[in-house]
């Protein structure tokens, strides 16, 4: 295959039944999504921001983008920019790993690091991230640039319903079950709306952090955990619950083991919240013992993280 430019590179990612994972009854597939150019699935909505950006007039060429972000969607949004001929500046928690500031650097990113309020280290909270929004926003009015505001600009989800969810139905359509962490909710809501378009009965699962699991419980009991881009403690702005048929917890051993275990036994070095995913697979079929066919997101990769 021979592509004109990096940003077709974008979407098209590979299902890979994950065979060496589960020896029981049903069947998983990961999306191999850190396999896109900027390392995560961030690059679809990433891609699609900057479009409709450019579309709706809020976007000139040679303009300042400005976005929070814990990693993913920086590393896509500078990818992207680059080829629009836009630059880029992130504002991250300071609790990020090292390896995501690192590639941010390399796709040529500015980056302000902001405070954390009750994180630490390899664990970005709600508060935290939204410390970081506020400098952003600060950041965008100051030198008159673009504010991304992932968790709120749908262009996220539009990626997911156009992109992720054909991908998915193409490949196999026989899907009975989707499953995927919760950050921005818009890979989980913008591929669930499409998968059920076309089957109403696909399954839909989100995935939590067991201690902040804002979605399921309404309670946060600890909003510090190991799976950086998800489970911030709130209530997503674009959060559907009618399409969540169930939400699943993790804890971060599980999380950690099963991390180490994709790595070990499938090959793939992948990140915490493609463990947290796969792992809530398993605790499904372990509950069910049903023989359907389920699709999890592999959502970056594990040279992102600092400990994996």
């Amino acid at each position: 295959m021979i592509v004109d430019n990096t940003l077709d590179l974008i979407t098209r990612t590979p299902l890979l039944c994950l065979d060496k994972l589960n020896s029981g009854s049903g069947r998983i597939y990961g999306k191999l999504e850190y396999l896109q150019p900027g390392g995560s699935l961030k690059d679809r909505a990433a891609l699609q921001v900057i479009r409709d950006a450019y579309s709706s007039d809020r976007l000139k060429k040679g303009q300042l983008v400005v976005e929070m972000t814990s990693g993913n969607m920086g590393s896509g949004l500078a990818m992207v920019c680059k080829q629009f001929g836009n630059p880029f500046l992130a504002v991250m928690p300071v609790g990020n790993s090292h390896e995501r500031l690192r590639l941010l650097k390399a796709f040529g990113a500015e980056i302000v690091i902001s405070k954390q309020a009750d994180g630490k280290p390899g664990m970005v909270t709600g508060k935290d991230i939204a410390i970081a929004a506020e400098l952003a926003k600060t950041i965008a009015i100051e030198r008159d640039g673009f504010y991304v505001d992932q968790f709120n600009n749908f262009s996220g989800l539009k990626a997911h319903f156009e992109t992720t969810g054909p991908e998915i139905w193409e490949d196999l359509s026989s899907i009975d079950v989707f499953i995927a962490s919760v950050g921005t909710g818009a890979s989980f809501i913008g591929t669930s709306e499409y998968l059920k378009s076309k089957n109403r009965n696909i399954k839909c699962i989100a995935v939590e952090p067991e201690l902040a699991a804002v979605l399921k419980t309404g309670k946060v009991q600890d909003p510090k955990h190991i799976i950086q881009g998800t489970g911030y403690g709130f209530v997503p702005p674009c959060w559907r619950p009618e399409l969540a048929d169930e939400i699943i917890l993790v804890s971060d051993e599980e999380v950690k083991q099963m991390t180490r275990e994709i790595a070990l036994k499938q090959g793939l070095y992948v990140g915490y919240s493609s463990g947290a995913n796969v792992k809530a697979a398993l605790k499904y079929l372990e509950k069910t013992n049903s023989d359907e066919e389920i699709v999890v997101l592999l959502c970056d990769s594990g040279f992102k993280y600092s400990d994996l």
